[in-house]
């Protein structure tokens, strides 16, 4: 009976922790670049009572092994980097990225850091950098003259603008890096990702060559996080918390009517 109780209660911790990255999911669903994080669970050890194809007799064998589990646990997070959808914003400074591919981001430590955020802002230097004020690695400069509504970028990462008075002019090239394994990376927060030895070393190159997705100038890309599937995921949440629960209880019960069996 303490078995119930115990497996019981490791579901309830382990729906907890579901309910806790389902809540993350809502609160990021007007994060620019956001990706949703699906929770990943495995059942616990076996207590093994029977081997299968263990002898039932002389000339027979048990067809099935008797198994009791333990319970469950939260075995990982994984991010999904699947495509959100591009809003229009007009403001020729936001850039989403349609395809795979991150924007490398240089931060002040001097290492490079990865994003799908392309709500970019010019600073006092006339940079593109983020709205925390990290710039592009791929330095891109816009002459103090050219007016915001100059600047042009392509679909293959050219940027170009138009000063006062003169001609079109190159700023620079915007490079997308892309990882064989993109949920292995690690987020830093700010809409920020690190490398880790799951990821894989970035694959740099230009947008629209080599697998790397193209860019698109006055839009940005939304979280792919979706309200309904992650309101559905939270009645069931709720729904397996009260069904652990609820086991709790009646295993309590039965120890109950066990205990009050000599009076």
């Amino acid at each position: 009976m303490m078995r119930a109780l115990w497996s019981a209660a490791s579901g309830m911790k382990a729906q907890q922790v579901h309910m806790d990255v389902l809540s993350n999911n809502i609160a990021n669903v007007n994060t620019y670049g956001g990706k949703k994080v699906r929770t990943e669970f495995q059942d616990l050890i076996y207590q093994t009572v029977r081997e299968a194809g263990a002898n039932s007799g002389a000339d027979s064998q048990y067809p099935t092994a008797m198994q009791i589990g333990l319970g469950t646990r939260h075995a990982a997070t994984n991010r999904i980097f699947t495509q959100g959808p591009l809003q229009t914003t007009d403001n020729p400074t936001d850039i989403g990225i349609q395809g795979e591919g991150f924007f490398r981001i240089t931060l002040p430590d001097g290492t490079t850091a990865y994003t799908r955020d392309g709500s970019f802002k010019l600073d006092s230097q006339r940079r593109m950098v983020t709205t925390d004020g990290y710039p592009l690695a791929d330095d891109i400069t816009i002459d103090e003259t050219a007016p915001s509504d100059s600047i042009t970028i392509s679909g293959d990462g050219r940027v170009s603008y138009t000063p006062a008075g003169g001609t079109q002019q190159e700023a620079g090239q915007i490079m997308l890096a892309r990882f064989v394994n993109p949920a292995g990376l690690t987020s830093i927060g700010k809409n920020l990702f690190i490398v880790s030895e799951a990821s894989g070393e970035a694959i740099e190159g230009n947008p629209g060559e080599e697998g790397a997705g193209t860019l698109t100038q006055g839009t940005l890309e939304m979280s792919n996080v979706l309200i309904v599937e992650e309101m559905v995921e939270m009645i069931i949440s709720q729904r397996a918390y009260e069904s652990n629960s609820k086991a709790i209880t009646t295993s309590d019960s039965m120890l109950e009517i066990a205990n009050g069996l000599k009076r």
